[in-house]
């Protein structure tokens, strides 16, 4: 037990040395951004979570309340009731539209239906919204969209009405949906088998920023892996801490008097030190593995954006030789003096154009990746420093909890 101790003793250290590292150079919360600065700020909170329907249609409502000193936003407070998929139709229009932009990711679903509606994960899921929402509040071009203002002031029939209306895919006919999957299909086989080569950047510093995603996103998903474990095991120890002090109560039931007292005490012990493990592992859920699995969602919003830059370089780059071999054509139809040269050049003309806008948006990706990823590497910056200074610290005082706790009864143990 003295060398358990000892153990204790050495990680409080080494934990509050870290502590005292992030506290000499601290770290900006991320809900900072909040708080009203200057003239004009706005402030989201998504809150009450609440069960709605029966059954296979039943779902979570929150109560999300705007409040802003901004005229778009119609007076100091707006309420509305929004569920998880109005959410979703705020992400999608916001992906649809800015191009180039690293759209905040959302809360994932529950894989596991049991697990939809308990009490942990509805609150993981209303800290998740409520992250999601103010990151969009806090882009400085996110927070001008009509969408945004959509979502936060429209009363509930009416953003009910707007998804329903916007929900083009079915409305499709089912032949429609089943020949663009097929398409799909025909599209992927074609480059899996080598008949499609696909047009893409030749950029240096490109091909480094797209390696340094894949690698961050490994990286950030095998810690998050580990965080999980880590939750995992102090549940599991908070749960035999608890087994183990209703045991030594037990014991020292039918033991004689100061023996019966130093078994009593040591049970209640670790009961009073399996409640602190179940609490700090909810901490940890919450402030550390969330924020990590929050990023590895964040890495997918970049990822797609990069499939948007590929694919506006593709259409780039095709329209560019279209219009050179339109060119080409046009010159000969004008040497032949061509009854359809006139034609060849409006076809021309038209596609050079096409052409030029093409490029305008492919290079306006690129100038906006570029900011993106300025504000994506200070924010992760933030976030993850104080999500591992969170954690560092609440280790150390879990420690010291421990360790305080086992010396409490040392006394009366060496005595025996």
């Amino acid at each position: 037990m003295l060398i358990e101790y000892q153990k204790i003793q050495e990680l409080t250290l080494e934990y509050q040395t870290l502590i005292e590292e992030f506290e000499n150079d601290p770290v900006e919360t991320s809900q900072s951004t909040r708080s009203p600065s200057g003239k004009a700020f706005v402030m989201i909170s998504v809150t009450e979570p609440v069960k709605m329907g029966t059954g296979v249609q039943s779902y979570i409502s929150y109560r999300v309340i705007t409040k802003s000193n901004m005229t778009e936003f119609e007076g100091p407070e707006k309420i509305v009731i929004r569920r998880y998929s109005d959410f979703e139709w705020l992400h999608d229009k916001l992906a649809e539209k800015y191009k180039g932009i690293f759209i905040p990711p959302l809360p994932e679903k529950s894989a596991v239906e049991k697990f939809r509606f308990s009490a942990e994960f509805i609150e993981m899921r209303r800290q998740g919204l409520d992250v999601f929402i103010n990151r969009i509040a806090s882009h400085p071009v996110l927070r001008k969209s009509e969408d945004l203002r959509t979502f936060l002031l429209e009363e509930e029939e009416r953003m009910e009405r707007i998804r329903s209306i916007e929900a083009g895919i079915f409305s499709k006919k089912s032949s429609d949906i089943f020949q663009m999957f097929k398409d799909v299909q025909s599209k992927v086989s074609d480059v899996v088998l080598g008949k499609e080569k696909p047009v893409e950047e030749s950029d240096p510093e490109y091909e480094k920023l797209k390696t340094y995603i894949f690698e961050l996103e490994n990286h950030l998903a095998e810690t998050q892996k580990q965080a999980f474990r880590l939750v995992k095991r102090h549940r599991e120890l908070g749960q035999s801490l608890a087994d183990f002090g209703k045991a030594m109560k037990l014991l020292g039931a039918c033991e004689g008097e100061s023996l019966g007292k130093a078994f009593s005490e040591l049970g209640s012990k670790g009961e009073i030190l399996s409640l602190k493990l179940q609490k700090e592992a909810y901490n940890l859920l919450m402030n550390f593995e969330e924020p990590l699995k929050d990023y590895v969602q964040a890495v997918q919003s970049i990822k797609a954006t990069m499939v948007d830059r590929a694919n506006a370089f593709r259409q780039h780059c095709e329209l560019a030789e279209t219009t050179k071999l339109k060119e080409i054509n046009l010159d000969k139809l004008r040497l032949m003096h061509s009854e359809r040269a006139r034609e060849a050049e409006i076809d021309f003309k038209e596609s050079k154009a096409e052409s030029e806008e093409a490029t305008k948006r492919f290079e306006a990706i690129i100038n906006t990746m570029n900011e993106e990823l300025a504000r994506f590497q200070e924010q992760k910056t933030a976030d993850l420093g104080l999500a591992f200074h969170e954690f560092a610290k609440g280790q150390a005082k879990l420690a010291h909890d421990v360790a305080d706790a086992w010396r409490g009864v040392l006394p009366k143990l060496e005595a025996l």
